[in-house]
């Protein structure tokens, strides 16, 4: 089943201002159409429920990244291939580099934005736990002004968010550290290539004087949205990386998520694999 084409309504404006006017007019009206990896697949599908889109891809002021020595700025519409394409994200960010690595195939990493991946809001998205990880922050900007808001606490619900409809995501940024970061990442899918994950983690660490500093741990896949694992965190900062703190966190985290069950796993997989890769992160700090 295939939708009705001539039955939806997409407009290009011409620059960000006319979009921002737009979307404040007629609130939850037009909605904004960037890549379209997600919502061509269910346009095909005869499933795309909303029928009004601004087409945002052609924005230069959605585009760019930028440097400083505080932070890396990326626009919202840098794709998947540009993220990979980034030398430094290669050596601060590997994290990132793999998600857009392990996202789709090559056609999807050259059409695939970033920010499209935050708000289409799916939690078995494979940048969100990186983005959480890396403790990433984003710009929502709306005819009223343009505020910054911690991605983590972002997502509230399943496909629900914090951005207001008259709000449009422009850039996400990410702090660079001094200190020197150890970085995990692991998708666990049904497959290694252009499969939805199963389960995502991410963590960064720095071990000093053989201490636990600065731990994040983020999951995708397990929960209605991409979860930052807090009591996890707070459970290993300070400890040392040896069996103790790997037992500790593996049973702070048992407690910790809720895994859901659905047509791609179960939640006792999930929850399995969840304890493993916390361990295996540890294990890699231990050495």
């Amino acid at each position: 089943m295939r939708s009705h084409v001539p039955s939806y309504n997409l407009e290009s404006p011409g620059n960000l201002r006319e979009v921002l006017k737009t979307i404040a007019a007629e609130p939850g009206v037009w909605r904004p159409f960037a890549g379209g990896t997600d919502l061509m697949v269910l346009l095909e599908a005869g499933k795309l429920p909303h029928k009004n889109y601004l087409n945002i891809w052609n924005l230069t002021e959605l585009r760019g990244i930028e440097v400083t020595d505080q932070h890396v700025t990326l626009g919202a519409l840098t794709t998947y291939t540009e993220v990979q394409q980034e030398k430094l994200f290669q050596i601060d960010f590997p994290m990132l580099c793999q998600a857009a690595s392990e996202t789709g195939g090559l056609a999807i990493q050259n059409r695939g934005t970033l920010g499209g991946n935050i708000v289409n809001a799916s939690p078995a998205a494979d940048s969100p736990p990186a983005l959480l990880a890396y403790d990433a922050e984003l710009e929502l900007v709306s005819l009223k002004g343009a505020r910054w808001v911690p991605y983590h606490g972002f997502h509230t619900a399943y496909k629900q968010m914090i951005i207001r409809p008259d709000e449009l995501l422009t850039r996400i940024r990410l702090p660079r550290r001094t200190e020197k970061l150890q970085h995990y990442y692991r998708k666990v899918g049904t497959r290694k290539a252009q499969a939805i994950s199963k389960v995502c983690f991410a963590g960064t660490a720095q071990v000093r004087e053989e201490k636990i500093q600065d731990v994040r741990i983020a999951l995708g896949s397990i929960a209605p949205v991409p979860l930052r694992c807090v009591q996890t965190e707070d459970a290993l900062r300070g400890s040392p990386p040896n069996q103790i703190a790997i037992d500790r966190a593996m049973s702070v985290l048992a407690n910790e998520i809720v895994p859901i069950d659905d047509i791609r796993s179960t939640s006792n997989y999930r929850h399995q694999v969840s304890l493993n890769l916390v361990a295996d992160f540890l294990q890699q700090l231990r050495a």
